[in-house]
């Protein structure tokens, strides 16, 4: 199993990458991004995942262990590929995941292509609970309304499992006691509630 490779930039083209490791030539296949931030003679580190297929043995690198362990996750989930993979993380970013699965928004993933609506819905569902985005804001979650964040805490935890009205009580008092910015983002409120449940408080509506 090959988790990274540090060595030169060969190549960087959109989708492919080639690292020179010990006079080896490793093919990986990365976003655009991830390729644009290359540079061809320069050292650089790649964080691999190997996916072993009967016909096909293929790299997948990334910049970040977040990024690796997303697509990880991603993968999975039943019927989303590693191409596929690739491409969410392509077009969101690790925060931009978490959020969306957070919020329950499988809107995020349709807008990607090769996800179709069914897959969408399924990444959330396999997803809840298990993506978490760090408490730094990503770019968009300041626009959400204190509301919207409060609404989608409470569908995320009914997702888990938890009966609505406990889902919903438990955020009301969050949002009554703990003053911004501890509670101004859904992953930060998600949090709290779920420090405040327990892992085991499940209660099945």
């Amino acid at each position: 199993m090959i988790s990274s490779l540090r060595g030169t930039v060969l190549q960087a083209s959109d989708g492919l990458a080639v690292i020179d490791v010990g006079g080896v030539g490793y093919a990986v296949q990365v976003t655009p991004d991830h390729a644009r931030s290359l540079r061809v003679g320069e050292e650089t580190t790649v964080h691999t995942s190997m996916v072993v297929r009967q016909e096909s043995v293929a790299l997948f690198g990334f910049p970040a262990r977040e990024h690796l362990g997303v697509f990880e996750s991603l993968i999975g989930v039943s019927g989303v590929g590693p191409k596929s993979a690739l491409g969410v993380l392509a077009a969101l970013s690790p925060d931009e995941i978490a959020l969306a699965v957070a919020s329950d928004d499988d809107g995020a993933f349709r807008k990607v292509s090769g996800i179709g609506p069914k897959t969408a819905k399924l990444i959330v569902v396999s997803l809840t609970g298990k993506l978490f985005a760090p408490a730094k804001p990503v770019q968009n979650v300041t626009q959400i309304p204190r509301s919207d964040v409060s609404d989608s805490v409470v569908i995320a935890l009914v997702g888990l499992g938890w009966a609505e009205k406990t889902a919903t009580d438990v955020v009301r008092e969050l949002v009554d006691e703990h003053p911004e910015p501890e509670r101004d983002t859904v992953q930060s409120l998600l949090r709290l509630a779920l420090s405040r449940l327990g892992p085991t408080a499940r209660q099945q509506a």
